[in-house]
């Protein structure tokens, strides 16, 4: 099943992919934790496509690899920077050079309380695209990673999420300007999703709708205003105009 979310006069719905149109349904996170598929909520709508899910916490992964000390690290990223695929964003004129970074995103599906590599599936609703937009440049002067990471619309996400991607074998693929500057999958990842998810769980709980980004060691490039950055994952399309 592919879950979205889309406007209407009433507020958010969530929704499910179909040949029909955007199938209204219950809201997808109780229904995981039961163990089930959502059932049907309507007929189909029309609206404009949202991010996917409202995250509390987006949590960004450093893969660092096995030679170092710690392989995997973790950052947070503001949730306000969340935006849909196809929202314009301006890049920051006053952080040096601003880098996309396409990666997989994680979406929880509920409490990550008893998390392990083994497990990890049972707690993830689906998977969906990313670009991790960051300003590198800021690091030598914030190691704590808050410039780097910080924009208006800095974290587009969507438009899907993907409930049925096998978590251990998704692929990616980024193009800026229609050519393709990486494809990899999450079989490359120094870190695997279930060893990222791991890491996380063991220091605090993630809860529905949370996202985790699962890195971009070979999945980045510096961009200029006006770059359109497209990131497909698992199929999932995320598009990125700049300005």
């Amino acid at each position: 099943m592919r879950i979205a979310r889309i406007a209407t006069p009433a507020g958010p719905v969530h929704v499910r992919e179909s040949v029909d149109g955007w199938v209204p349904i219950e809201d997808p996170y109780p229904a995981f934790a039961e163990g089930r598929r959502p059932v049907d909520a309507g007929t189909p709508l029309l609206g404009e496509l949202l991010a996917p899910c409202e995250p509390l916490v987006v949590v960004g992964i450093a893969q660092n690899g096995p030679e170092h000390a710690s392989p995997v690290q973790a950052w947070l990223k503001s949730p306000r920077s969340v935006v849909a695929s196809g929202v314009p964003v301006t890049l920051r004129r006053d952080a040096g050079t601003t880098v996309a970074e396409g990666e997989i995103a994680l979406v929880i599906g509920r409490e990550t309380t008893g998390l392990t590599a083994a497990n990890a599936h049972e707690y993830v609703l689906g998977v969906t695209a990313v670009n991790d937009l960051s300003s590198p440049d800021r690091a030598a002067v914030d190691p704590r990673n808050f410039e780097p990471k910080a924009g208006e619309g800095y974290t587009p996400l969507g438009p899907v999420i993907d409930t049925e991607a096998d978590l251990d074998d998704v692929s990616l693929e980024f193009f800026v300007d229609g050519v393709l500057a990486g494809a990899t999958s999450s079989r490359a990842l120094p870190s695997s999703p279930r060893e990222c998810l791991a890491y996380l769980a063991a220091w605090t709980t993630l809860g529905p709708g949370d996202v985790v980004m699962t890195g971009a060691p070979t999945s980045q490039a510096p961009i200029d205003p006006g770059a359109l950055v497209e990131i497909e994952v698992a199929g999932i399309r995320l598009v990125t105009p700049t300005r």
